[in-house]
C-alpha cells in the first residue's frame, strides 16, 4: 500500500501534542483511525513556540510513539495552528466571467477568491486561509456554488484568517527540524468543527468552543459558512492555577484534584464533602472543601464563557445559534461544564466528540483529540476533491512559505 494513502494530523497545543493517523481506502469514504498518541508539550505557550528545541524534543517523541503504534514512518502531517495572533476579517472580490458564452467555470471562482485575498493585509501577517462563503453572479445574491451558471461579473465574500508570519514561520521551523513536511498548516478550531459538528448543525447555526490549555478557540457557522474566527487568551490551565492558589498546593496536585473531584456546579456538592489531599501523589495531610473548588472551577467558567458570549454579541448570535454551542478541547471533559455553558451563553450545549471515523483506539474517541483527527478529516478532504477545502489549501499563501523553508532546510542538510 502506498505510504501516500496515509494521512498524518498534528495537533500543537500549549499543553499537549497529540498525533492521528488515518487511513482512507480507494473507494470507501470511511477513514479508518490506524495510529494515535500525545505527550506533553514543551516550547510551547498559547499556541505560540517559545523555544524551537524544546518543541522540536516533544514533537519527536509524539511521533516516535504513534510510529511504534502503526509501524509506518511518518513524512508528511497536515498541522494544527492556534495563539492568539490569529484573527480573522471579511473580505469581497469582483472578477469578470472569462468565457465569451458567459459560463462561469473553476477558474473564475479560483480568479474571484484571489482578488478577495488580494487585500491590504498588515506586513508582519500571513493569509492561512481564504474561506469563500457566498458568491453573487450579475447581482444575483446568495450562491453557494456558481459553476455552470451565465453571468458577466461574478462577486465572492470571503473570510481571511491571518496569522503572526513569525508564529507561522517557528511552527513550520519546529516540524521541519523533526524531519516531517508540512502538507498544510490548518487551523486547529476549523479542523476540530470537521470532526466534531454535523452539516445540519453548520447550516442551523453553531458555535464551536475548543477548550485548550492556556487558550479558547470560537468558530460560529451559519448557512454552511464560517461567520467568525476568535483565539481568547484563557483556558483550562488558568483552572488549575486558580486551585492552586486557593488551596495553597502544587500546579501538579490542583491538576489532580480537577481531574479527578473537580466539578463546575458548587450546588450539586454537599457542603460536608471534603477532599483528602493525602490521597493524591504529592499531596500532604490537608483537608480541603470540595464545594470551595468547585466555586473555584465555576467563577474561572464564568468568565470564559461571558468571554465566548461577547464573541458572539460582536456578529449579533448571542444567545441565537439554533443549534447551540459544541464543546471540544481537554477543558470541554470538566463535569458539570455544560450546565455552566448553557446557564452563560442562554444556548443548548453538547460535548462533541470525533464523528464518522472507524477505530479500535478507545482513546481517540475523546473531546481532546477532535482537533488531531479533525487535521486527518481535512487532509482527506483536500485530497480527494475539488471542492472547499481543497480549493482553501490552494490558496493559502502558507503552501509558499513551507515550501521555501523546506528548500532551506534540504540546502543545509547537503
Amino acid at each position: 500500500m502506498a505510504r501516500e494513502e496515509f494521512i498524518t494530523g498534528l495537533d500543537i497545543g500549549s499543553s499537549t501534542i497529540r498525533v492521528a493517523v488515518g487511513q482512507r481506502q480507494a473507494n470507501d469514504p470511511t477513514i479508518h483511525i490506524i495510529g494515535a498518541a500525545e505527550h506533553e508539550a514543551q516550547g510551547i505557550s498559547k499556541g505560540a513556540v517559545t523555544s524551537i528545541e524544546d518543541a522540536v524534543s516533544s514533537l519527536s517523541a509524539s511521533l516516535e510513539t504513534v510510529e511504534r503504534m502503526t509501524g509506518i514512518p511518518t513524512e508528511h502531517a497536515f498541522v494544527g495552528i492556534g495563539g492568539t495572533h490569529v484573527t480573522s476579517m471579511e473580505s469581497h472580490g469582483v472578477v469578470a466571467v472569462s468565457r465569451s458564452d458567459g459560463e462561469i467555470r473553476e477558474d473564475d471562482i479560483d480568479r474571484a477568491v484571489e482578488a478577495a485575498q488580494a487585500v491590504a493585509t498588515p506586513p508582519n501577517y500571513e493569509i492561512l486561509h481564504v474561506i469563500p462563503r457566498t458568491f453573487s453572479v450579475d447581482n444575483q445574491h446568495g450562491i453557494k456554488d456558481p459553476v455552470g451558471m451565465t453571468g458577466m461579473r461574478l462577486e465572492v465574500d470571503a473570510q481571511i484568517i491571518q496569522g503572526l508570519s513569525g508564529q507561522v514561520k517557528n511552527i513550520t521551523k519546529a516540524v521541519f527540524r523533526t524531519g516531517l513536511s508540512v502538507d498544510d498548516l490548518v487551523l486547529g478550531s476549523l479542523a476540530a468543527a470537521e470532526s466534531a459538528l454535523t452539516k445540519r448543525q453548520k447550516e442551523l447555526g453553531v458555535g464551536l468552543v475548543n477548550i485548550g490549555g492556556a487558550t479558547t478557540s470560537v468558530v460560529v457557522f451559519e448557512e454552511g459558512d464560517v461567520l467568525h474566527v476568535k483565539v481568547l487568551p484563557i483556558g483550562a490551565a488558568h483552572i488549575t492555577n486558580d486551585i492552586a492558589i486557593g488551596l495553597r498546593t502544587s500546579i501538579d496536585l490542583a491538576e489532580q484534584v480537577k481531574l479527578h473531584l473537580g466539578v463546575a456546579t458548587p450546588a450539586s456538592v454537599g457542603k460536608r464533602e471534603e477532599i483528602m489531599l493525602s490521597e493524591f501523589a504529592g499531596g500532604d495531610d490537608a483537608v480541603v472543601s470540595k464545594r470551595q473548588v468547585a466555586e473555584i472551577i465555576e467563577a474561572r467558567l464564568e468568565e470564559i464563557f461571558h468571554m465566548v458570549d461577547r464573541e458572539f454579541q460582536s456578529i449579533d448570535r448571542s444567545g441565537l445559534l439554533p443549534a447551540g454551542v459544541v464543546l471540544t478541547g481537554g477543558g470541554a471533559k470538566l463535569s458539570g461544564i455544560l450546565e455552566v455553558a448553557k446557564k452563560m451563553l442562554r444556548l443548548p450545549a453538547s460535548v462533541g466528540v470525533p464523528q464518522n471515523l472507524v477505530t479500535a483506539i478507545d482513546k481517540v474517541r475523546d473531546p481532546a483529540f477532535t482537533t488531531a483527527l479533525g487535521l486527518v478529516i481535512w487532509g482527506a478532504e483536500s485530497r480527494g476533491t475539488r471542492g472547499f477545502l481543497a480549493r482553501i489549501g490552494e490558496l493559502s499563501s502558507v503552501n509558499a512559505v513551507t515550501g521555501k523553508m523546506r528548500q532551506w532546510f534540504k540546502n543545509m542538510l547537503r
